[in-house]
């Protein structure tokens, strides 16, 4: 999984255009490009908006406004994936291999996963901590 840490809104954001840009264009992908192409391809929604350039850079995504961030949604996408790999917090695979089995496929289980993780990110930003690992596979085990 990529981290992401230390770059601004905008550099996220240009990585996610130049990711779509390279995949659509055929062009050689990093590792980190291809799992990024590979969420936006699932989300043929957003494609407008990456291509779109300096709009997709500008926007913003206010919760009070009832508009859904398209770049926070695929990068809980890319977080939950990093999580299922690595099996951390441990149990999370299995949670992940249970929810892919009773919705379907792994893309919808991912989209059950994506409310708990915000709610746990959410909730350590609120506390200055560590998100709360316990909580969260809680939470993911009641879906």
């Amino acid at each position: 999984m990529p981290v992401f840490t230390g770059q601004n809104r905008e550099q996220l954001r240009q990585m996610y255009l130049e990711a779509w840009r390279k995949f659509s264009a055929r062009q050689p992908l990093e590792p980190v490009e291809a799992q990024v192409a590979a969420v936006i391809a699932e989300h043929p929604e957003y494609i407008p908006l990456l291509e779109s350039g300096p709009r997709a850079l500008a926007a913003d995504y206010e919760p009070e406004a009832g508009r859904e961030n398209p770049f926070l949604h695929m990068g809980l996408h890319l977080a939950i994936r990093e999580q299922v790999t690595t099996n951390r917090p441990a149990g999370i695979t299995r949670i992940h291999e249970d929810l892919s089995r009773r919705l379907g496929d792994a893309h919808a289980a991912e989209h059950a996963m994506l409310e708990p993780l915000g709610q746990a990110l959410w909730e350590a930003q609120r506390s200055g901590r560590m998100p709360d690992e316990r909580a969260y596979l809680e939470r993911l085990r009641k879906l």
